[in-house]
């Protein structure tokens, strides 16, 4: 009989998706890209020798006796940025920070780091640039604390060693892909170095109960290189989300053990570094156009925050046998649901039209209480008749024409009579939800039909206004 074979069986991972297989294949059998399958080191077991067991009696203890009086949580000084991380950064946790190349990771890292060096000692490790210029990026951006400490190096085991030597409170590395270990063969940012690397670096955080932020690349679908080996791996997850010929940016949490992963941070990229918006309703709308059909105003609930977001639309004749649907910003096969409720209830005709729909400012409406303002915002467009700009929609919309109600509907309402808005337009399920808020009109509707008889209401009023 053949002996068995107990060595470790080698492994290869998509560095796209994070798919393994026990062989190499030129095509990724899970996302179908072509030369991902990278080659892992294998994890070695070793027998059990009781004479070399670890002692754990002073590291075994029950849950009610770990300590939790003391803080565990620190404020960065960005308001924005403790909101996506649920309320501040918290001791021995690992935060992983992606986003494109010049989208302003380093920046938001490096302006955190003048509020931090109040109170704390700051290790800065990078990979990718000198310290002088580190230095001139710091000075452009008022970032002079005597407590920042650089150190330009991209060996991992070396960045461990400081890190126990110096021990700050808070350690920021840039970025994870410049990062190796010596003693894999793999170079810098391939799947074997980031899961290794991402690994001591965990263990280094968890001992000596030092918060870190891992800088990391991501790859040509957007997603973080090796997705699946480092977000298994550390505490937090943060994409940085935007154009970048557009000035502001939206900071999103993807995973976070310890808070919501609803909330977002929006930033305007100025000369000197990022700027926190707190009223983001007011940056979507501005430069808004007056008297102009096809557009209305939605409001989106992200985590606990409502915001104010401008839906726009275009119907025009169509010079192709097929007519185009394009829509940016919101889920295109709802749009075109909401086309085939609007011709079968209705009666509008959009076969033969060209349909444009574009959320303003980069913003993505992708919950239900968009469905209101787009329908309505679609039949301005077709019929040519101009939404009241002080008017507002919020709710869902059934294949049978019915509106039908959304979650934290007051806080909506709320938001909108906060930015000046004097009409509303909710389901009637949830009039009994709000109540009487001194300058604004709520209208609650069962259906796409009464919505529009709101409309036409609200245009009568405006061409014969009471004496």
């Amino acid at each position: 009989m053949a002996k068995k074979n107990n060595s470790p069986k080698i492994q290869f991972v998509c560095s796209e998706c994070g798919w393994t297989s026990s062989k190499w294949n030129g095509c990724c059998q899970n996302c179908g890209e072509w030369n991902t399958l990278q080659e892992i080191a294998p994890i070695l077991h070793n027998s059990i020798n009781s004479e070399s067991l670890t002692d754990f009696s002073g590291r075994i203890c029950a849950i009610s006796q770990i300590d939790t009086q003391s803080e565990i949580r620190y404020s960065t000084g960005s308001g924005e940025l403790d909101r996506v991380l649920g309320g501040g950064l918290v001791k021995g946790s690992i935060v992983l920070l992606g986003g494109e190349p010049g989208i302003g990771k380093s920046t938001l890292l490096l302006q955190i780091c003048q509020f931090l060096g109040e109170n704390h000692r700051i290790l800065y490790i990078s990979g990718e640039e000198s310290g002088r210029q580190i230095r001139l990026r710091a000075e452009r951006l008022h970032v002079m604390s005597e407590n920042l400490l650089i150190l330009i190096e991209n060996n991992a085991q070396i960045v461990c060693d400081a890190i126990h030597a110096e021990k700050p409170d808070v350690v920021i590395i840039d970025s994870i892909q410049t990062m190796q270990i010596t003693d894999i063969s793999s170079t810098p940012g391939s799947l074997t170095q980031v899961r290794e690397c991402t690994n001591l670096f965990m263990h280094t955080a968890k001992f000596l109960e030092i918060p870190m932020f891992i800088v990391g690349h991501v790859n040509k679908d957007g997603a973080i290189a090796g997705p699946k080996v480092m977000e298994h791996i550390v505490d937090t997850v943060l994409f940085f989300e935007g154009e970048r010929h557009m000035s502001y940016r939206i900071l999103r949490a993807v995973k976070n053990r310890f808070g919501s992963t609803n909330e977002i941070g929006v930033f305007d990229m100025q000369e000197n570094g990022l700027q926190e918006v707190e009223n983001p309703s007011q940056m979507l709308l501005s430069g808004r156009p007056v008297g102009v059909s096809g557009t209305c105003i939605a409001c989106v609930m992200e985590g606990s925050r409502p915001i104010l977001a401008e839906v726009q639309t275009l119907v025009s004749k169509s010079s192709y046998a097929s007519a185009k649907r394009t829509a940016t910003g919101f889920d295109y096969n709802r749009m075109s649901l909401l086309l085939a409720v609007l011709e079968k209830r209705f009666g509008l005709n959009y076969a033969t039209l060209d349909v444009y729909l574009n959320i303003v400012g980069g913003f993505k409406l992708d919950e239900p209480a968009g469905d209101l303002p787009v329908a309505l915002a679609l039949y301005s467009s077709i019929t040519d008749k101009i939404i009241p700009d002080s008017l507002i929609a919020i709710g869902e919309v059934g294949l049978a024409g019915e509106v039908r109600s959304v979650s934290h509907i007051l806080q909506r309402v709320e938001e909108a009579s906060r930015m000046g808005f004097a009409i509303c337009i909710i389901p009637k399920q949830s009039l009994s939800a709000i109540p009487k808020i001194p300058g604004i009109r709520i209208f609650g509707v069962d259906s796409l039909r009464q919505a529009f008889t709101v409309l036409a209401r609200l245009e009568s009023e405006q061409q014969n206004p009471p004496k």
